[in-house]
């Protein structure tokens, strides 16, 4: 049961603003379908409110329990996955992946070309599994559509849903692809998340999807956490929304024949899972309790502390190191841990919060924040593409942390 923001320390006249800010800016204007937002505070949901509707096609209300794809909120449950590996002596941050993937011992840097005819140059090191944690990887996703080498991964559909596709397919793939560059010296989104996925099954001996699901989602009870929504709860599954030209809502995924119905051949890490907010507020009160719920430890302390510094080289943040222009948050101020954005409090950034923040979204505008020094945790999930359009982020932080009292 919720209780009264003033119990633990917000003002609920303040947190009132939410709704104002999102039905005057967005819903009246039918610049989104719906939002569902939760707000939680020591231990405890302060704050939870859906808006407007999750399918406008059938006229469905957002609901407390409506089902979001995460996208790329999946990152950090399979960043996560692989650190419960690191705490048996699976590995080493700084091991070669290429100790795990063999063929993928001779991967080069891309210097000229276009595929299949590539020159290329040896990288200056190996790349290691901390390198596919931060992003440091050299690999890149096909969706940017800046270089020769993502244009690679869209013709070889490099990291795409359905058509009987495996990890292990894009593994293969991939060692025939070069970098884009040289394995921790500049930071990139990837598809290194997926690659953790297929590092996790060759680790631990199980499939990628149930390792989650025996591992985190069933001692968690994150029980609307999965690869894909059986029959018995589409009624709850929101639709996907995009923008036309005139700026109208467009459908991009109809739950009714989503691809999202049946369980899927690839089990993206990187952005493949659906979820609940109460499975996903359930997994950030884990991490923000030190790796324990309920009774349930999925990680250490010590190891969730690692993971939520900053791993960038020299404590720079990713407007130094980034060489793209997406991303689920800003470059500025922000630098990057084992599987989360960290918040390191540059005067850069302009936006209110604390430091060491750790947080990261999803491509259908969904996002979410752990503020340790608050005790604070923060969810906000909506389905509209591509991220970005919108700042809700920010526009959260600007109501939220002026209604902490004390």
């Amino acid at each position: 049961m919720n209780i009264k923001p003033e119990e633990v320390g917000l003002s609920g006249e303040r947190l009132a603003r939410i709704d104002q800010h999102l039905k005057q800016r967005y819903l009246a204007s039918k610049k989104i379908a719906g939002t569902l937002t939760l707000i939680a505070r020591h231990g405890q949901v302060a704050y939870l409110s859906p808006l407007g509707l999750m399918d406008m096609e059938r006229n469905k209300a957002m609901t407390e329990d409506t089902i979001f794809r995460i996208y790329s909120m999946t990152k950090p449950i399979t960043s996560v996955a692989l650190m419960m590996l690191y705490e048996q002596g699976f590995f080493q941050l700084n091991d070669p992946v290429d100790k795990y993937i063999p063929e993928w011992r001779n991967l080069a840097v891309y210097a000229a070309g276009n595929h299949p005819l590539f020159l290329t140059s040896r990288p200056e090191r190996a790349m290691t599994i901390r390198d596919l944690m931060t992003h440091m990887s050299g690999l890149t996703y096909a969706f940017m559509e800046r270089t020769n080498v993502d244009a690679a991964y869209r013709k070889l559909e490099i990291g795409v849903l359905g058509g009987g596709r495996t990890l292990r397919d894009m593994i293969e793939k991939l060692a025939f692809l070069p970098l884009e560059f040289s394995p921790g010296t500049r930071w990139n989104y990837s598809v290194s998340t997926d690659v953790l996925g297929y590092l996790i099954e060759i680790m631990s001996g199980m499939p990628f999807d149930q390792y989650l699901k025996s591992r985190i989602f069933d001692p968690l009870r994150m029980v609307d956490t999965d690869f894909h929504v059986p029959v018995e709860k589409i009624e709850r599954f929101a639709a996907n929304y995009s923008r036309r030209t005139d700026k109208t809502l467009k459908l991009e995924d109809d739950p009714g024949n989503s691809t999202y119905s049946k369980p899927p051949t690839f089990f993206s890490g990187g952005g493949g899972l659906v979820s609940t907010i109460a499975d996903y507020y359930r997994f950030c009160q884990m991490l923000l309790n030190g790796g324990e719920l309920d009774g349930e430890r999925i990680l250490g302390r010590k190891t969730i502390e690692m993971m939520t510094m900053n791993h960038l080289p020299g404590g720079q943040d990713l407007s130094r190191l980034s060489v793209s222009t997406f991303s689920q948050i800003a470059n500025e101020g922000n630098g990057f841990g084992l599987g989360f954005s960290v918040h390191l409090g540059s005067e850069k950034s302009q936006v209110i919060g604390s430091v060491g923040e750790y947080a990261w979204g999803g491509a259908a505008s969904t996002a979410f924040w752990i503020d340790p020094l608050e005790d604070l945790i923060v969810i906000f999930l909506t389905q509209f593409m591509p991220d970005g359009t919108f700042n809700f982020r920010n526009q959260l932080k600007a109501i939220i942390y002026p209604a902490i009292l004390d």
